[in-house]
């Protein structure tokens, strides 16, 4: 059903939801690209494995608390409306990242800086942790039938682009400034920048309706608690675990990689990325537009194999040091691979759920996922590599969760053709 909805009321929602989503996750992805330099900022223990690890662990604590950022604001998405939710979700991302950007460095004030980092991070994952549920449910409920699988994947396109957008900002930054300058307060801008930005995600929020799928399903009189979710939010998160993995292995720990183990500088590991990134956000909305046509399935499980056959043969690649070209074209069909999952993702994981609970349950069996496999793949890539002493070990864990998502998502239906329940 449209419920009456306007080309133009649609068009208003969605550009609202993209743009608010592209600052939201900017915001959340640039202390991955800055985190060599934000190792020796706030963990300068004088030992650059133990300082990186550092880095990424509290990288990962800001994924930590997104289920409950998922439960708590998804809650007030399912009870009070997805544009409260996304109102206040732009709003704590765009404090935590601009608290950041001020912080004094370890240098100045010694292990209170660590802890305020901390902090900060905490707040960025408790508004990510609702931001992901609360557009994706937005975006797919303001979707025409036949057109889900193109709407949703403007989601993903969005938080490809907030990333494209960190990963661009470093990249200059990089380019422009020099190593001292960069580690002495050039990374300080692209949070300050964030912080600058978020206004006018939240003013553009403030001013869209409500979905017509939320009003025709929760009329005001009727906002109960809906039931239990559990066992589809179970089924979400088997969905999400490639998903998340290869997002936070291939996007966000890969320039660290590229520089530590296949020799690349900053600037050109930077810039790689950003054009993996440009083919992600580029490749992401023509599959999903595809999925509307052929189904979620095909393109999801094809997905799944890539990230089971590509990871070990492209990392032998990487590690030998290959020219820039190949790193960027090896980024490229990464980039690739993520776009046949996250074209039909959005769409396929919001179809999961009922209206009255969507917003709640989608969020926690997304979050549980990127909190215990994605937040920390950073980590536990640098881990494995410091353990085995092999850069291909990464490799293993991007298998293993194909392996799991493959499984979850053959046996549910195809619901592409189905109506939005």
């Amino acid at each position: 059903m449209t419920h009456g909805a306007t080309s133009a009321q649609r068009r208003r929602a969605l550009s609202a939801a993209v743009i608010g989503n592209v600052l939201e996750w900017y915001d959340f992805a640039v202390y991955a690209f800055l985190a060599t330099t934000l190792a020796k900022q706030f963990f300068p223990s004088g030992d650059d494995v133990s300082a990186l690890l550092a880095t990424f662990a509290v990288f990962g604590v800001g994924f930590v608390v997104r289920p409950l950022g998922g439960i708590v604001i998804g809650r007030l998405g399912d009870t009070h409306g997805r544009k409260r939710a996304l109102t206040l979700t732009i709003a704590l991302m765009a404090l935590g990242t601009v608290v950041i950007g001020l912080l004094p460095s370890y240098g100045a004030i010694g292990p209170a800086a660590s802890a305020l980092l901390v902090a900060a991070r905490l707040l960025q994952g408790f508004s990510a942790g609702g931001e992901w549920g609360s557009a994706t449910a937005f975006i797919v409920e303001w979707a025409p039938p036949q057109r889900r699988g193109l709407f949703g994947s403007l989601q993903q396109a969005s938080v490809a682009g907030g990333f494209l957008l960190g990963s661009l900002v470093t990249a200059l930054l990089g380019t422009l400034l020099q190593p001292a300058a960069l580690e002495s307060w050039g990374w300080r801008i692209p949070f300050l920048l964030g912080g600058l930005l978020g206004p006018v995600g939240l003013y553009m929020r403030r001013r869209i309706g409500e979905t017509p799928h939320f009003e025709a399903a929760y009329p005001a009189q009727d906002r109960a608690p809906p039931q239990s979710g559990w066992p589809l939010a179970a089924r979400a998160f088997g969905f999400t675990v490639v998903w998340t993995v290869a997002y936070y292995i291939f996007l966000t720990y890969m320039p660290t990689f590229l520089q530590k183990h296949a020799g690349l500088d900053r600037a050109h590991a930077l810039w790689s990325n950003t054009v993996g990134l440009i083919v992600l956000v580029l490749a992401v909305p023509a599959l999903g537009a595809l999925s509307d046509r052929i189904g979620r399935k095909p393109l999801l499980l094809a997905a799944c194999a890539a990230f089971v056959l590509l990871p070990y043969p492209l990392f032998v690649l990487l590690a030998a040091q290959p020219a820039f070209a190949v790193v960027v074209a090896i980024q490229a069909l990464f980039a690739l691979a993520l776009a046949l999952f996250s074209g039909p993702g959005p769409a396929a994981i919001a179809e999961m759920f009922p209206t009255r609970m969507r917003s709640t349950w989608m969020s926690i069996g997304y979050s549980l996922a990127a909190a215990l496999f994605g937040g920390f793949a950073p980590y536990v890539a640098t881990w494995l590599i410091g353990r085995t002493g092999s850069p291909l070990a990464p490799t293993y864990y991007v298998i293993g969760a194909a392996l799991v998502s493959a499984i979850t998502i053959a046996a549910q239906r195809e619901t592409a053709h189905e109506a939005l329940r």
